[in-house]
């Protein structure tokens, strides 16, 4: 179940980018899930990671090796988080490396490990070991759809986005695949995520870019709140179009904007595919003293099991949105003041219900699929998203399934 309908991506191939799927039947026979990409020598690489203090080895050996070298290529594999599997999973990440780099003509510090499953169970390393000559040989610059079905787990459908954007008379291209379903939480939210450039940027800029795409994107999502231990976003940036973004600040802003937007229709996809998902749910406050102020109450409402609940049940049970907007810890808030719209509905002014609010007007509202909160906390002039969903009884069903 997902929400709303599967738009097919036309993939724009990224010069100097090539990606190989296969089956290894590292969890289930007969589906992909071995992934290896490839960038051309030259390339920048950039990453960000979960804030998980028990990460899995192969965000750890990510780390390590993209202090350490210029990584040129990636090995990702599903059905199994690595995680949770002390000096025996840093040894299998650093044999999956260490393999591919045998194959491809690499250092093992440049080749950077990915995985995604179950959380403490031993990785079939024999297995991955054993497909990654068959993902090579599969390796080609259209393989974009195959490595988006590749990495997925609990997904029903696959995550893509590609633009391009023109400067100059001449064309960069940005392509990106996630997966995510179950496990979503901000810093970073719980899901992989590889975006591609033929723009030419230094590994120190196309960090910085990614830092802030991720803040507007990934970083504003959450399904249910837990935060995996795996969540890992790359950014390769080849150079073969020759745009440089370090000698253009104009093309710095153009590109900025573009690849935050890529990153959100990828991050809002994750959401619609959330597990067991009927609702879209965005979360809008504004009129902050700040930032943090107006993600408090996002979250809060977002993170919410009795909104999510209502939602599930189409319910306009508004006081339980007052109230997380309440308990949020906003300093010194004035409810007197504020006010909750739901969609273009004013639920909530003057510290109570809306002298113009209708249970029938709310309701035509809860019954769409896509819903808006809207609150104003009218203290400044901050603003903040969150994208969310609503909590259904199929999320209970696939999540106490799901190592059956």
């Amino acid at each position: 179940m997902a929400v709303g309908t599967l738009v097919e991506v036309n993939y724009h191939p990224i010069e100097g980018v090539q990606l190989g799927t296969t089956q290894a039947g590292i969890k289930t026979p007969g589906r992909k899930d071995l992934v290896v990409i490839q960038a051309k020598e030259g390339s920048s690489m950039a990453g960000v990671f979960t804030a998980n203090a028990f990460c899995a080895a192969p965000v750890h050996l990510c780390r390590h090796h993209l202090q350490e070298d210029s990584p040129l290529a990636l090995v990702i594999n599903t059905g199994n988080a690595n995680a949770g599997t002390g000096a025996a999973g840093d040894a299998d990440a650093l044999t999956s490396c260490a393999e591919l780099a045998q194959v491809l003509s690499l250092r093992s510090s440049q080749v950077l490990p990915f995985s995604t499953g179950v959380i403490g169970e031993k990785l079939p390393i024999e297995k991955i070991v054993a497909g990654l000559p068959h993902a090579v040989s599969e390796l080609n610059a259209n393989g974009w759809q195959d490595a988006a079905w590749g990495i997925l787990t609990t997904d029903t459908r696959t995550k893509g986005a590609s633009v391009q954007i023109e400067h100059l008379g001449r064309v960069i291209s940005l392509t990106g695949i996630s997966k995510g379903s179950g496990m979503i939480r901000p810093n970073m939210a719980t899901m992989l995520a590889f975006v591609a450039t033929d723009a030419q940027c230094s590994p120190t800029l196309t960090q910085d870019l990614l830092n802030q795409a991720v803040n507007k994107s990934f970083n504003r999502i959450t399904v249910d709140g837990d935060m995996s231990t795996n969540d890992s976003c790359i950014l390769i940036a080849t150079g073969a179009s020759e745009l440089c973004l370090d000698e253009d600040s104009e093309l710095v802003a153009k590109f900025s904007q573009a690849l935050t937007e890529l990153m959100q229709q990828l991050a809002q996809a994750i959401v619609r595919d959330g597990e067991g998902a009927t609702k879209f749910i965005s979360v809008e406050v504004e009129g902050g003293a700040n930032t943090e102020e107006c993600l408090q109450a996002a979250y809060a409402i977002a993170h919410s099991p009795l909104i999510k609940t209502a939602m599930f049940a189409s319910d306009p049970n508004w006081g339980r949105i007052l109230a997380a907007v309440g308990y949020a810890g906003v300093p010194n808030l004035d409810v007197n003041i504020l006010t909750i719209h739901l969609g273009n509905v004013l639920l909530v002014e003057q510290g109570g219900c809306a002298k113009s609010y209708t249970e029938a007007a709310g309701q035509m509202v809860m019954d769409q699929e896509e819903i808006t909160i809207k609150v104003d906390l009218k203290r400044g002039d901050a603003k903040e998203i969150v994208w969310t969903t609503d909590l259904s009884y199929d999320y209970v069903k696939i999540n106490a399934d799901y190592r059956s």
